[in-house]
Order: C-alpha cells, then sequence, then structure tokens
C-alpha cells in the first residue's frame, strides 16, 4: 500500500510523518531545530540546519516504516510561517541566518509604517496589521543590514523564501523557486483579494519583485525530488503554512468552523469561505488552503507565547524537567491560588499587538508555589485563546458552536477542560492531533489522486476526547476579568521613553 510522506518543519523541530490512505500515522522522525536569541527580542534560525535536519529525517522516517521509497505516493509540506530566508541564487548559500516569525527586531521600521499612514492600505491588501510579525519588513532589514544585500537584489542575485519556499528550492536543486498562496499572504506584500504580489507595497519597503516567489495553489503538483536526494523523483504536491494545513487537516472547511493549534504560538482560525471578511476587532484576514481555482479564507488571531510557556519553565525556572511533566505539577494546586501570568515574552499578538509588552506574574504571595506557577501557565494560554474568539465571535457575529484542537498542547486534559470552562463552549480533541502534517499530507494526496476529494476526507475525521464546559459562567467571568487586568499591566513596559 502506498504512502503520502509530511515534511513539518515547525520552529522548534523538522519532522517527517508518513500516513496511510486511512490518514493514520505509520512512522514520525523528529530532528531539533537550534534556537539562537543574539539580542533581546532577536530569534534566529539557520537555514542549513533546518534543511540538514528536514531531509534528515526523510531517510529516517522511510527506515522505521520498513517501506521502499517508490511507495511513497507524493510528498506535501508545511512550516512556520513568516520566518525569513533570504539566499544567492548562484550558491544557494543564505547571506544571513533565518529571521523567525517571533522576532522584534523590525517594530521600529513598523511604527515608522504606520507614522506613514499605511496601516489601512496594508489591511485592505493584505487583510494584516502591520506587525514585525510578518515576513516583509524581515527582508527589508536584511538588505539594509547585510553588506551588499541591496545592491545585489536589485541584479537579481538574491531569492527571498518563507521554510516551504527554502525546502522547496532545496528538494528541487535550485529548479523551483515557489511558494503557495497561504505562505504568501503572510508577508505582508500580497495582496488577498486579487492574488497577486502588490507593487506598493514592494516599492514601500523597497524589496525588488525579482527575490519573491511565484505563488501556486496549496494542492498541486510542483514539481519532483531532486535525483541525488532520498525519495528521488517523488511529486511534491502540497504546501500550506502551518496554521491553513491544520486548518484544512481538521476539516473546517466550511464557514464558521474553527481550529485552535497549541504549539509554541497558539493559532485560532475559523474559516469565512470564498468571503474575505475584514475584522473590526483586529483579528486577522488570511487565505486558506487552496485546493481549486477559487480563494477561500479564514479570520485567524495569533498568540505568540503558547506552549513556549511551558518551555520556559522548564529551561528558565527549571520547575520541570520536560514538558510533559507540567499537567502532573499544576495538578497538585486546586486553583491558581489567585496567580497570573501573562506570557508577553516576546510581545502581545491578537488582539493587543503590543511589541513592547513583556511578560508579567502577579499575585504572587508566600503561599504560592510551583504548582501554582505551573498552573498559572497552563491558564495564561487559555485565556489567550479566549480573547481570540471573543474578537472573533464579535467579527462574525455568530458564535462558534464548538471548537476543534490540535498541536502538542492539546494532550493536555487540564489545559483542555480549562479551555471550555473559560470560553463555554465544547472543545473538541481528534484521534489524530498532528493535523499540521496531516493536513500537509492531504493537500498533496488530492493534487496526486491518492484521495479523491474533500469529502473523502472529511469522512476520515475521528473525535477522541470532547470537553464540555463545567465552570460556572460567573466564575468563569471573573477569572477573566482578573487575566484582562493582568494583561494590561503587562502592557508597553518596553516602549521607548
Amino acid at each position: 500500500m502506498p504512502y503520502v510522506l509530511a515534511l513539518d518543519e515547525g520552529t522548534t523541530s523538522a519532522r517527517a510523518i508518513l500516513f496511510d490512505v486511512e490518514g493514520k500515522i505509520v512512522a514520525v522522525a523528529q530532528h531539533e531545530i537550534t534556537q539562537s536569541y543574539p539580542q533581546s527580542g532577536w530569534v534566529e534560525h539557520d537555514p542549513l540546519e533546518i534543511w540538514s535536519a528536514q531531509i534528515g529525517t526523510v531517510s529516517e522516517v522511510i527506515a522505521r516504516a520498513q517501506i521502499r521509497p517508490s511507495d511513497v505516493a507524493a510528498i506535501g509540506i508545511t512550516n512556520q510561517r513568516e520566518t525569513t530566508v533570504v539566499w544567492n541564487r548562484q550558491t544557494g548559500q543564505p547571506i544571513y541566518p533565518a529571521i523567525v516569525w517571533q522576532d522584534r527586531r523590525t517594530a521600529p521600521l513598523c511604527e515608522t509604517l504606520r507614522q506613514r499612514g499605511l496601516a489601512d492600505i496594508v489591511r485592505e491588501k493584505t487583510g494584516l496589521v502591520i506587525d514585525s510579525y510578518f515576513s516583509g519588513t524581515k527582508i527589508a532589514w536584511i538588505l539594509d543590514h547585510v553588506p551588499g544585500a541591496r545592491a545585489a537584489a536589485e541584479r537579481g542575485e538574491l531569492a527571498f523564501g518563507t521554510i516551504d519556499t527554502w525546502l522547496l528550492w532545496k528538494l528541487t536543486d535550485g529548479k523551483l523557486h515557489v511558494t503557495d498562496v497561504t505562505n504568501a499572504s503572510r508577508t505582508m506584500l500580497y495582496d488577498i483579494t486579487r492574488g497577486c504580489w502588490d507593487d506598493q507595497l514592494l516599492a514601500e519597503l523597497q524589496i525588488p519583485r525579482s527575490m519573491l516567489p511565484e505563488v501556486k495553489p496549496s494542492s498541486l503538483v510542483y514539481g519532483e525530488v531532486a535525483p541525488h536526494l532520498p525519495l528521488a523523483g517523488v511529486p511534491i504536491g502540497g504546501v500550506a503554512g502551518d496554521q491553513q494545513a491544520a486548518l484544512f487537516g481538521q476539516m473546517c472547511v466550511r464557514p464558521g468552523m474553527a481550529k485552535n493549534t497549541y504549539g509554541t504560538g497558539c493559532f485560532l482560525l475559523r474559516s469565512t469561505g470564498t468571503a474575505a471578511l475584514m475584522s473590526q476587532h483586529k483579528m486577522l484576514t488570511t487565505l486558506a488552503a487552496q485546493t481549486g481555482e477559487s480563494l477561500e479564507y479564514a479570520l485567524e488571531g495569533s498568540v505568540f507565547i503558547g506552549g513556549a510557556i511551558v518551555q520556559w519553565l522548564r529551561d528558565g525556572l527549571k520547575l520541570i524537567r520536560s514538558s510533559s511533566e507540567v499537567e502532573s505539577l499544576a495538578q497538585t494546586e486546586r486553583d491558581n491560588g489567585g496567580l497570573y501570568l501573562v506570557p508577553a515574552l516576546a510581545g502581545l499578538g491578537a488582539p493587543h499587538w503590543d511589541p513592547h509588552a513583556r511578560g508579567l506574574m502577579i499575585g504572587i504571595s508566600r503561599g504560592t508555589s510551583a504548582g501554582h506557577i505551573a498552573r498559572a501557565a497552563l491558564e495564561s494560554i487559555a485565556f489567550q485563546v479566549a480573547d481570540l474568539l471573543d474578537a472573533m465571535n464579535a467579527d462574525a457575529r455568530e458564535p462558534i458552536a464548538e471548537l476543534r484542537v490540535d498541536g502538542g498542547g492539546s494532550a493536555n486534559n487540564l489545559l483542555l477542560q480549562f479551555q471550555a470552562d473559560i470560553l463555554g463552549v465544547r472543545v473538541v480533541r481528534p484521534a489524530v492531533i498532528e493535523t499540521t502534517a496531516l493536513g500537509a499530507a492531504y493537500l498533496a494526496g488530492l493534487a496526486t489522486g491518492f484521495w479523491t476529494s474533500r469529502e473523502d476526507i472529511a469522512a476520515q475525521w475521528q473525535v477522541d476526547r470532547a470537553f464540555e464546559p463545567l465552570m460556572s459562567r460567573v466564575h468563569a467571568w471573573e477569572k477573566r476579568q482578573r487575566w484582562a487586568d493582568a494583561v494590561e499591566r503587562s502592557k508597553r513596559w518596553e516602549e521607548p521613553r
């Protein structure tokens, strides 16, 4: 029986996951990615390490599954979005480390763009807010700060790509310089209604058009793996940014369906179908994975620090030895003891968009324990998601009936029960929580005929567990009010004075 392979290049690791025709996981391989923090607010990756780690997982997963390369029918790619790589077209060498989506170095440039009156233009064209989260200002920073980069770009010698584009270039030995609509929509350079790169925004950021990849649908045979690589000749049939891939993997393809992914950050997406609904509550309008000729859209809310706060408990405070221990530590206390933790370690994302906010723990008393801190950390993730959903419901003017969840954090039952309690809606965890990789596999399988239709795929989706709200709405409201107070105190902490 043939299989589909998903390459899932995330913020902290590169993974390869093999799926069978029933959408079940056959084998997994994973390599960690080194995180570099050269200055406060800066986050970088080594693009060559990313490539090495990702291609290494390919050979490893084939060996673990004990299959032949010819058993792989197609490859799908999903990736950390917005992370920016610029490389030399001739040598294939990056001219600077990859600037990661979490990186805040371009906040001053973003403020300049706002002062120039570009906020409404950016929003109308791209569906985004002006923020250092997105790729456009990262490209401009590299061109302005790497010696000779701007002149080389003007000569057409440099290529830009998000991580999907970088992997496609490497997998095809430089034959493909392409991206899909979902990743293009996260650059702050792409007009999501006209479906093209925008010359006005390129001019404002002084980015030569020649640097940009060609934009394709998400489900399409892009090309084949180069002859000298593992899985040589296998078609690459699907590409989508991680959150849109998860939306597709959860089969949230009808308007009003929503999912949240608990990863390094948290990302809540709600399908709006073929309507590009512009948010009035600081949500983003983004392109969903494209499988046909029509563009489809979603509302998105992005939280910068989700599961990363658990990593901080592990690596920074040394309260736990592994991330999986946080649930048991939190369960040593029956509540948060009045402690609230605002994880604004990289500023605040939606709906606040405050790059100058910083982390805050408030309500500490002599009775505060490690268990209280662990519980407050988990609750902070759920509170942030609730803030996103409130804003999204206000935009759509119709509350969601249930929230589908996925990502590593969705294995935490304490977190999901608190999420249901705070939201007051049913939270549903699917049988396969690796929906980011599954979405990429589905997109590749549709392009190659491995799966015949969305309906075939939707029939495979199964529930693992549903969490119903148990907390009284009054108690939930009181907790959210205290959370809102804490968030306000964290804002503008590092604002220039």
